[in-house]
């Protein structure tokens, strides 16, 4: 299969959410306000967009179809890989592969020399790929605290 990657376009938004609802069932869990993917893409628009990467086929009948997506982050200590997602027509060709690849030649130009991505740990096949790709655990306890928005108040 033939795809080229690049940055996300606005354009790409309804096609990005639609596979994201198919690669990530989370998604579609509207308890879970932070897997909102209108708001993951706004943030990411906000911040860094430039690592925000999208495959586009470029071969056949589906001739510009979006079939992955990626997206990464660097604090100027450590990078970070969220929301690789390959449609599944498109998988078991090297596409998700080349989008982990992609970001992370993307972030060493930053001069970024750690990258740390998290797995659910429920997802066997995700955690295995990413093996694969040299990934390993590191001996740390991830912590998390989901925050609400606060409301900014007027100065008066």
């Amino acid at each position: 299969m033939s795809v080229t990657i690049r940055v996300f376009s606005e354009a790409d938004t309804e096609a990005v959410i639609a596979l994201w609802l198919q690669a990530f069932p989370e998604y579609n869990d509207t308890s879970r306000p932070h897997r909102n993917p209108r708001l993951s893409i706004a943030n990411k628009l906000g911040t860094q967009p430039e690592l925000f990467f999208v495959a586009i086929r470029n071969d056949g009948d589906v001739d510009g179809a979006l079939v992955g997506t990626a997206m990464a982050g660097y604090d100027g200590h450590r990078g970070w890989l969220y929301s690789v997602a390959v449609a599944p027509e498109a998988r078991r060709d090297g596409l998700g592969t080349r989008l982990v690849r992609h970001a992370e030649n993307a972030l060493a130009t930053m001069g970024c020399l750690k990258l740390n991505l998290q797995v659910l740990t429920d997802k066997a096949e995700v955690l295995a790929f990413y093996e694969r790709l040299g990934y390993r655990a590191d001996a740390v306890v991830s912590l998390g605290k989901r925050l609400t928005v606060q409301e900014s108040e007027a100065l008066v």
